[in-house]
């Protein structure tokens, strides 16, 4: 249900004026508030066209305060979208690889064998193999972190190799 024209500024002529009045006062609200980056000069043209398509709800000494108003949403819906592309953008992205279902599957049975193997070991057998192969540590700093002379090292790690390949015949 339409307005009379002089009740809205639906009215082309009238419309003109009331761009060319309040486009550059537009422009420069939201470029003082929210700088270059978000293109203020999009977000004005956005509004009047929301003005436009409005034009027979909005009565002419309303119009200004509806066009600042909607400008403004749109600046802020903006900054808003620009926080949520942010975030994503943070987030760690899963890494696609070109390995089969298949491959994956058999990597992730290995992997719980080598688990179950590794609880298999006795406590010093573990404890000195993974402070070797996980951690990267020398046989010499091992014994002198657990207290053991370097052969007793040695023993452990070979004997914890030994039952590992024992239990997993991938390491064979």
């Amino acid at each position: 249900m339409s307005q009379p024209i002089k009740d809205n500024i639906c009215n082309q002529s009238l419309f003109e004026r009331f761009y060319k009045k309040h486009a550059k006062d537009l422009y420069d609200f939201l470029y003082y508030k929210f700088g270059e980056r978000l293109n203020p000069e999009d977000k004005v043209q956005e509004a009047f066209i929301k003005v436009w398509q409005n034009c027979s709800k909005i009565t002419p000494d309303k119009a200004k305060s509806f066009l600042f108003t909607t400008a403004n949403n749109l600046m802020l819906n903006a900054v808003a979208h620009e926080k949520v592309v942010l975030k994503y953008n943070q987030q760690p992205q899963k890494i696609s690889t070109n390995e089969s279902p298949e491959f994956v599957l058999q990597e992730k049975e290995y992997h719980e064998k080598l688990q179950r193997a590794l609880a298999n070991l006795t406590e010093p057998q573990r404890v000195a193999f993974l402070m070797n192969r996980v951690e990267g540590k020398r046989f010499k700093e091992i014994a002198s972190i657990l207290n053991i002379s370097t052969k007793a090292v040695e023993k452990r790690i070979y004997g914890a190799l030994k039952k590992l390949r024992a239990e997993i015949e991938e390491l064979k």
